[in-house]
């Protein structure tokens, strides 16, 4: 069936078009610099590693929207610590004291970027860093036979799992860095 329309005209469209064509002239036109801002390009940083970021002047306060994808340690200088802590995307807020937003920015997490070589054994999927030899690396995601119900051949709760995974990464980093810190 075909779509059909009807374009009404009337005496009025004249008059619209006329008030329409003075409107630069009063100055009720936006103006061209308000059209749209650039866009703004995302902070790309790899899971496990760090990345330096310059925060604004009269940075007091600095706000991470998924701690668990990426976290923002504040170093003195005005400079910034970003690290890839689990896949996918978040923002932070940098605010000053009266609690004016400096700044917002998107971080997105990748993948690694060194030689890794990833293994799929039915369902499970287990991670190795070649850098040069092939040894086995803690990865988000991995999995092992434990995994998975033997009955059913599903995954088990990968929710509880991957938050699981995220928290033991994150106490175990934590505690080599409270080791290498000597603290």
């Amino acid at each position: 069936m075909a779509a059909s329309y009807t374009r009404v005209r009337t005496k009025a469209a004249p008059l619209c078009w006329a008030f329409v064509a003075l409107l630069p002239m009063i100055g009720l036109t936006a103006p061209a610099a308000a059209a749209a801002p650039p866009p703004v390009e995302p902070i790309v940083v790899h899971l496990d590693q760090a990345q330096i970021l310059q925060l604004p002047d009269r940075a007091t306060t600095v706000v991470v929207g998924n701690p668990l994808i990426a976290d923002l340690s504040v170093q003195p200088g005005g400079l910034a610590v970003i690290t890839g802590k689990g896949y996918g995307a978040t923002n932070f807020i940098v605010m000053d004291k009266a609690g004016a937003i400096l700044t917002e920015k998107t971080i997105e997490v990748t993948g690694p970027s060194d030689n890794i070589v990833v293994v799929y054994t039915g369902q499970t999927r287990q991670t190795y860093s070649c850098t040069p030899d092939c040894s086995p690396r803690i990865t988000l995601g991995d999995s092992g036979i434990k995994d998975f119900d033997k009955d059913t051949q599903l995954y088990n709760d990968f929710f509880t799992s991957a938050m699981t995974q995220a928290v033991t990464r994150n106490l175990q980093a934590s505690g080599a860095g409270a080791l290498n810190s000597g603290h």
